[in-house]
């Protein structure tokens, strides 16, 4: 069962944009995206609030997490979330085993 984490950081004046681009930038998005049990980290800007980031951040288990947690990228995320004074909402998913249901699948198009 994997294990997905929405944040959404808010800041001011842009501040949760450039965060999002400092840790794409410095290389910290693609060392957390090489880590193993890593299945997705990707950042969105929000079209109702340009303060709004939201970041999808995907593990196969939650040991997967606590080994993310415990590395040294938490450090520099912390470092830039205080930097760019970052606020966050946390939500948690955890994946459906059954999946996409057949009636669900009639309304995606691929």
């Amino acid at each position: 069962m994997s294990i997905t984490v929405n944040i959404r950081y808010k800041g001011e004046n842009g501040s949760a944009l450039r965060f999002a681009k400092e840790m794409a930038d410095s290389g910290t998005v693609a060392k957390i995206r090489a880590e193993e049990g890593n299945l997705r980290y990707e950042y969105f800007t929000s079209l109702e609030d340009p303060e709004i980031v939201l970041l999808i951040d995907s593990w196969k288990d939650q040991e997967a997490i606590d080994k993310h947690h415990d590395s040294e990228m938490m450090s520099v995320i912390m470092e830039l979330r205080n930097k760019y004074d970052l606020h966050m909402e946390v939500e948690r998913y955890l994946s459906d085993e059954e999946g996409v249901s057949k009636k669900d699948q009639a309304f995606i198009r691929k």
